[in-house]
């Protein structure tokens, strides 16, 4: 009896592995079964990085490639192509990936059912930001990566590679043939970019217009008409004035307004009399130009940040041209371009349309006499210019006299003698306190009519500049980089527009800068108002009274005798800036 439990024990063990195996089998073969019934016809790998920034979505290129042919089989054949850039906004470089495309082969019977899935495809895709491929596209496989990216980049490299399928045998009493197939790869990777309009209205200095295409200036209008037949550009007009004073009524109603505007029409766009191959920066020289201050800090130190990227091939499209403005300063016109300048005035009298492939409209503008390199598009600063400006005007100082560099030369220091306001009456004495500290003084008055050049060659030869507020303190451009400059600064709390104007200025061209607030006991201003008044003892809240009483009243209404014993420590320090 045991022997015969045993048996039937062990029969019963084998039974239960015999099932357990055959449900595993059974649900092997559903599996592969479902499997091979819903194997899609295209397989796409994606090349998406996990690192992907700002959610930007990257898509493989799909496309399928067909040959006609009596053949019953599929053959799947693996191409890497056109590389696709991943961006990583976590470290400061491009990575490249590849695409990989599944290539596939069909008979007739069956290309004619997927042109149909295929074009349901193209109608859900159109719905987003990519255009769809053209028609005629069938019998070849073109791959576009579609990239969506917050900044430009560069056009990555074209691989270009042969398919070299398998032979296939088309019907019984033909040979084996390899069909002819081909990949063609586009020789740049279209974006899907967000749409920038054509002005930047955004910063509190300058509107700026930027843009490229087929662009069209009708002087006689003062308009540019970008012409995109494609109808996909900005179609609202722009109204500009090309002078970095935004706000200020006074001085912008002197410039003339600019309009830019986008066009579908080709036909009615102004048609061209002349075509440039570079392209072109429109500003004014209107508004304050004549005072050298805002010569420089409204227009060619923002001219230098803006057209610095074109080496000189750029058009300059001047607006209220000044031909003594042009005499002045022509030899920094001529570094900055190749091209005679065109006058607007004179080009819309002749009814002239110049057509450009790039425009820009006003100048880059940032502070006073500053270019900020954190803002610049090329990365310029303040010192980029100075450099500019001596190369251009051939001043040969690069660095200021030291102390008891065994020359024996005395450091000189140029006196700005001003001619109708804010005039230092005591010029004589101040000479001889400077040159009691050691200096070498020279005198220069500023003139609207001096030479450029020879104004920077005077200066140039200095190692310190002194002079009170104003625009004569300009010419501290044209001092080496490590001079020293003082400005004196007249009564009434001008602490901060002193600093603004010339201070911030002169510590980024790289300059040691000392500012000498004066007293009321220096100022003519204690000759005309009683001692209790406002004006000496709350004279900021006079501010609130705008500008120009401040001007004619703190600035334009005040000389001053300044006191040499109070002003000789200014000067010393002056003069030990320059040990070496």
């Amino acid at each position: 009896m045991k022997g015969s439990s045993g048996r039937l024990h062990a029969l019963r063990f084998e039974s239960q592995r015999f099932r357990l195996l055959t449900i595993v089998v059974g649900c092997f073969l559903i599996s592969l079964t479902f499997l091979l019934s819903s194997r899609p016809d295209t397989t796409v790998f994606s090349t998406a990085s996990p690192r992907a920034p700002l959610g930007a979505a990257r898509m493989s290129a799909i496309k399928t490639l067909r040959s006609s042919s009596s053949g019953r089989f599929i053959r799947d054949v693996h191409v890497d192509v056109l590389p696709q850039q991943s961006i990583d906004q976590s470290i400061d470089k491009t990575e490249w990936v590849k695409d990989t495309v599944i290539i596939q082969e069909r008979n007739d019977g069956e290309r004619a059912e997927e042109e149909q899935e295929e074009a349901a495809e193209r109608v859900t895709a159109d719905s987003g930001d990519e255009a769809a491929p053209d028609a005629d596209e069938d019998n070849a496989v073109q791959t576009t990566a579609a990239v969506e990216t917050t900044s430009t980049l560069p056009d990555p490299p074209v691989e270009e590679k042969q398919v070299q399928p398998l032979p296939m045998k088309l019907q019984d009493d033909e040979p084996a043939r390899t069909p002819e197939l081909t990949v063609t790869t586009h020789s740049v990777v279209r974006r899907r970019q967000q749409q920038r309009p054509l002005c930047d209205n955004s910063d509190p200095r300058t509107d700026v217009c930027d843009f490229a295409g087929d662009i069209r200036m009708a002087a006689n209008s003062s308009e540019f008409v970008v012409v995109d037949t494609a109808g996909a550009g900005q179609t609202a007009s722009h109204k500009v004035r090309p002078y970095p004073r935004k706000g200020d009524e006074g001085c912008m109603g002197r410039v003339t307004e600019i309009t830019v505007r986008a066009t579908a029409d080709a036909a009615s766009a102004p048609r061209c009399t002349r075509t440039h191959a570079v392209p072109a920066v429109t500003f004014s020289i209107g508004g304050y130009t004549g005072n050298i201050f805002h010569d420089f800090s409204d227009v060619i130190v923002p001219l230098y940040n803006t057209v610095h990227r074109y080496r000189g091939d750029v058009q300059l499209v001047m607006a209220n041209v000044a031909s003594w403005w042009l005499i002045k300063y022509d030899k920094l016109l001529r570094k900055l371009s190749k091209h005679a300048p065109i006058d607007l005035a004179n080009a819309g009298a002749a009814e002239e349309v110049h057509c450009f492939p790039h425009a820009v409209v006003s100048l880059r503008a940032h502070r006073e006499l500053i270019i900020e390199r954190e803002r610049s598009l090329d990365g310029l600063a303040t010192p980029d210019f100075t450099r500019f400006l001596r190369g251009a005007l051939s001043l040969p100082r690069d660095e200021p006299t030291r102390l008891g560099d065994g020359t024996g030369r005395r450091p000189r220091l140029l006196i700005i003698s001003r001619g109708r306001t804010r005039l230092l009456l005591n010029l004589e004495s101040v000479i001889r306190v400077a040159e009691e500290v050691g200096f070498e003084a020279v005198v220069s008055e500023s003139d609207v009519g001096n030479d450029i050049s020879r104004v920077g060659g005077l200066i140039n030869s200095c190692d310190a500049l002194l002079g009170v507020h104003g625009a004569g303190l300009t010419n501290m451009m044209f001092l080496p980089p490590g001079a020293t400059m003082v400005q004196v600064v007249p009564w009434g709390g001008l602490q901060w527009i002193a600093r603004m104007d010339y201070g911030e200025p002169a510590e980024a061209m790289g300059l040691k800068y000392i500012q000498y607030d004066i007293a009321v006991s220096e100022s003519s201003l204690k000759d005309k108002y009683p001692a209790g008044d406002e004006i000496f003892t709350n004279p900021t809240a006079l501010h609130k009274r705008g500008f120009m009483f401040m001007r004619q009243t703190l600035m334009d209404g005040q000389d001053i005798t300044i006191d040499v014993n109070r002003f000789r420590p200014v000067l010393q320090q002056a003069l030990s800036n320059l040990a070496g």
